[in-house]
């Protein structure tokens, strides 16, 4: 599948069971001991540096559907918005939920939390639009600043949407988000997630599994409420370029705006990434707390099906990732 051109590659067959008794134990099995089926279909040369994948799973929340784990080329991501709108049309189109016209509802079990979908379902008509309500996001800590080798102090925001972004405008880094050359602006996001690991520490209310920052927005400036719509450059993970806007990064901008006194529930916003084709969020509700639950609308696509085999004579048995230096052959 894809979602706004950023692929979701989903496992149907031949992974492992996962132990444990919640999703989140499910999570470190993964890392601990079946690490390779995410090396396999992320990696080199099954996959690419900036692949995206699903590992379905059961759900321990008796009200959901499917639980999922979300991998990557670095690891395994808490949230992912744009493939929850792509399992959204995944889950009708291969039955596991049965429609129910005009609207589907089911609850989708991700690593942060349950969240609520919901599917366009016509009788007479194709699959539409899929919507999720995000776990409650929250904006803070706010003004972090880092230092970035090259570039000297740089202030971030930090907000969490289910995962935690470095959220920071581009004219900030001296670059333009529509006229800088993309690597430009690839490699100053990948600074800003090694600086903002290395130097900060965030610590997750609930989980200390959820507590890292996972990825850096940098954005065209532009805020909600101020501007109906607005374009942003996400990279996460290992340095991985997000090709859609991300979904959750969507509810952590608009959690930043909702801090910030610009935006509040019921007032849309579309943002793009790299493809140009845009989400739409939407706060849906402001707890006591001023935790927010946003809703991000898009579309999933099919875009095929295959089978991947690794033989016993493989040499890159575990995948590879492009280095960034060759090394010497004879070192």
């Amino acid at each position: 599948m894809h979602a706004a051109g950023e692929p979701v590659r989903i496992v149907t067959d031949g992974a492992p069971p996962l132990a444990g008794d919640t999703l989140l134990e499910k999570r470190r099995d993964a890392i601990t001991r079946h690490d390779r089926v995410r090396r396999h279909l992320m990696l080199e040369p099954r996959g690419h540096a900036d692949m995206y994948g699903v590992w379905p799973t059961a759900a321990d929340h008796s009200d959901c559907a499917l639980a999922v784990l979300f991998m990557h080329n670095e690891g395994y991501s808490t949230m992912c918005g744009h493939a929850t709108i792509a399992l959204g049309r995944w889950m009708i189109d291969t039955g596991l939920v049965t429609p129910t016209p005009p609207v589907t509802h089911f609850n989708l079990q991700c690593p942060c939390g349950p969240v609520a979908v919901r599917v366009e379902t016509p009788a007479d008509g194709p699959i539409g639009a899929v919507s999720f309500d995000s776990v409650p996001v929250f904006a803070g800590p706010l003004a972090q600043t880092l230092t970035l080798p090259g570039r000297g102090a740089v202030s971030v925001d930090i907000a969490y949407g289910g995962a935690y972004y470095a959220v920071v405008p581009a004219r900030r880094l001296g670059l333009d988000l529509a006229d800088s050359p993309t690597e430009s602006l690839v490699q100053a996001g990948r600074g800003i997630i090694q600086a903002g690991r290395a130097q900060l520490t965030i610590r997750h209310p609930d989980a200390a599994d959820l507590g890292f920052l996972y990825g850096c927005i940098i954005t065209d400036g532009r805020l909600p409420g101020e501007s109906p719509a607005s374009r942003n450059l996400c990279i996460f993970g290992g340095g991985q370029v997000d090709r859609s806007a991300t979904g959750s990064g969507i509810a952590a901008r608009l959690a930043l705006g909702h801090r910030q006194g610009l935006i509040g529930p019921g007032q849309d916003w579309d943002v793009a990434g790299l493809s140009g084709v845009a989400f739409r969020g939407v706060i849906r509700e402001v707890d006591a707390d001023g935790h927010l639950i946003v809703t991000v609308t898009g579309t999933g696509h099919c875009s095929g099906s295959g089978r991947f085999e690794v033989e016993a004579d493989d040499p890159l048995p575990d995948g590879f990732e492009v280095p960034a230096r060759l090394a010497d052959p004879g070192g």
